[in-house]
């Protein structure tokens, strides 16, 4: 089988999750698509989770109430090994990046990260990733049982499925955690998250400063609902906080729309954001990179034209 680890935040399934379904879809390895999830008190994401998979393994425990990334390895080994699964796929979040090499030793397995395409070379599972700052995309191979992870918003989310896979409770044997998580903070925002958003509107160093992008980054994506973004320029600038940067170096998206706002188009910047369905750039510069990707593009003042945008939307 193809094993999945959802993940899912207050009591819903993530995006990212219904991502690495399609991963799994388009690998070309056999079995059925089946989706873990770990947690408590998780009987919604675990419904949610039967409509995009084959089947649904749940383990609703106490002991899984907060992530940690031993009890996470030693649960997904023990599926993993009971199913007799040749392809474990893990979320390319900082919590899966954090426990997925730990599975592949467990299971002794070759350890393929942050895949943005899954294909398979006879008995080989094939997957690409970009190296050397996104420059290049490079093409490597594994053979056997494969443990990948999937980089977020780098495949399209899986539609639900004709008929809901089945649900079935499994027992783990979990080992006490050594490491405990004393305290937690969570970043409190009214907006949609990056990574969840249908709409995002990024500012770049072109929006001339930090008010400006208060005024018209934000000031554009409240009145529209949008997500907020930024480049790499305007994170290291200490304009906006890291969690907002779209880039090879931050964010991957694949929105429905994308506005780019004072956005030269960094190659860099372009690999977090160029699946986007639809891209708009307006920039003064009508040499800027960004206008290569772009469907749909202004060139002009964002001075001028960002206060008629958002007049336009309270419309």
């Amino acid at each position: 089988m193809i094993l999945i680890v959802a993940e899912h935040a207050a009591g819903k399934l993530a995006k990212a999750t219904l991502e690495m379904v399609t991963a799994a879809q388009q690998s070309g390895r056999e079995g059925p698509v089946t989706l873990l999830v770990l947690g408590q008190n998780v009987a919604a994401v675990a419904a949610e989770a039967a409509a995009v998979a084959d089947q649904v393994l749940v383990a609703d425990l106490p002991a899984l109430a907060t992530y940690n990334a031993e009890v996470w390895a030693a649960a997904t080994t023990q599926i993993a090994q009971e199913g007799e699964a040749h392809t474990v796929i893990i979320g390319g979040s900082r919590s899966g990046r954090e426990y997925a090499p730990r599975v592949a030793v467990k299971l002794d397995a070759p350890y393929l990260e942050d895949a943005t395409k899954l294909s398979s070379n006879g008995a080989a599972l094939q997957a690409q990733r970009y190296t050397f700052l996104a420059r290049v995309t490079e093409t490597v191979e594994a053979d056997g049982t494969v443990v990948v992870t999937v980089k977020p918003g780098s495949f399209p989310p899986a539609a639900p499925a004709a008929a809901a896979g089945e649900q079935y409770d499994v027992e783990l044997d979990l080992p006490a955690p050594r490491v405990q998580v004393t305290g937690r903070s969570v970043e409190k925002s009214s907006r949609v998250a990056l990574t969840e958003a249908d709409v995002i509107v990024t500012g770049g160093r072109g929006v001339g400063s930090p008010e400006n992008f208060a005024r018209y980054v934000e000031g554009l994506a409240d009145n529209i609902g949008a997500g907020v973004g930024a480049t790499r320029a305007v994170v290291d600038a200490g304009w906006r906080p890291y969690a907002e940067q779209v880039g090879q170096t931050g964010k991957t998206v694949q929105p429905k729309a994308y506005i780019a706002l004072g956005v030269s188009g960094a190659v860099q910047h372009l690999s977090g954001m160029g699946k986007s369905k639809n891209i708009i750039a307006i920039n003064k510069d009508a040499e800027a990179p960004i206008f290569k990707v772009a469907d749909y593009g202004i060139v002009g003042d964002i001075n001028e034209i960002v206060p008629a945008l958002i007049e336009a939307s309270r419309k």
